[in-house]
């Protein structure tokens, strides 16, 4: 009898740590339908990842889509259980909190927190919770960041979305464990992806004329030179493999270029980290103080 081919959902692989993902887990022999928003992404990736890849046409904040493609996906698998699902769709919005109009900062909460929610939900069922259908439960894979635990200015929005996730998928392993149904976070550092670029300098323009633009400059700077000593997508890629697979996974896996460096910001004052991050941005108050 062959072997069940392992399926797994992953939101958002036309490009970044998605793509590595992609990557990886079809060389490894898992079909792998993959979110995009364009069906020109759709066509690149068939192209390149062959018959293990499917692609799903969706924005993950989209209720409708997302379930539409849950259903597909659900007769693609023909009553077996869906073996994974990664949440890894999601987008950078930079600015500083006082200026940052407040569509964007919803923006940045819709598309990382809310369109988590959407797509877990939808696929939630093929994971375990629909009793009809066979196999073992399956297990979900959260992206989150090293900034989940730890903010930088002028990045307050991005981190809020992931601080929200990390308590999200705490809260939600703990309702699925009647399901035998994990959840697992995946916290990167900096990596080589595109999404800092699309955060880039025509955004952070409109704030040119506010006290803060020195320091923005600074920021992209910053940004620039952590994603060229940023990981591979595919070095993400296998320790999402290993979150999927691990007979017994961490709860979380923090994957970073610089894990020392990480270790102490994770550890130190919270007052010796304030001043470290804001020497290096240049927020430091002027000799003398507020008059």
């Amino acid at each position: 009898m062959a072997k069940q081919q392992k399926s797994v959902v992953v939101t958002g692989v036309s490009t970044g740590i998605g793509w590595g993902a992609t990557k990886v887990l079809t060389k490894a022999g898992y079909r792998v339908f993959g979110s995009v928003r364009k069906q020109s992404d759709a066509k690149k990736l068939q192209d390149e990842f062959g018959a293990n890849f499917v692609p799903l046409i969706f924005d993950v904040v989209d209720e409708k889509a997302v379930q539409a493609a849950a259903a597909s996906v659900r007769q693609a698998l023909a009553g077996q259980r869906l073996f994974g699902l990664v949440n890894n769709a999601g987008i950078a919005v930079a600015g500083p909190l006082a200026y940052m109009p407040v569509e964007e900062f919803r923006k940045q909460l819709d598309v990382n927190l809310t369109g988590v929610v959407i797509a877990t939900q939808a696929f939630l069922p093929l994971l375990g919770i629909d009793p009809d259908l066979k196999g073992k439960p399956g297990r979900i894979v959260n992206i989150s960041s090293v900034g989940g635990r730890n903010a930088t200015p002028f990045l307050g929005a991005y981190n809020t979305s992931k601080f929200g996730l990390e308590g999200l998928s705490e809260a939600l392993r703990r309702e699925l464990m009647p399901f035998e149904i994990d959840v697992v976070v995946i916290a990167p550092g900096a990596v080589a992806t595109a999404i800092w670029g699309k955060t880039g300098e025509a955004e952070l323009k409109r704030y040119a004329n506010t006290p803060y633009a020195p320091q923005l400059a600074k920021l992209q700077a910053v940004a620039a030179e952590q994603g060229r000593k940023g990981l591979s997508p595919e070095r993400l890629g296998r320790s999402i493999l290993t979150a999927l697979s691990a007979a017994k996974p961490k709860v979380r896996y923090v994957v970073t270029p610089e894990p020392v460096l990480n270790f102490v910001v994770n550890r130190a004052p919270k007052r010796t980290v304030d001043r470290l991050i804001a020497g290096r941005l240049g927020l430091m108050p002027a000799k003398g103080g507020a008059r």
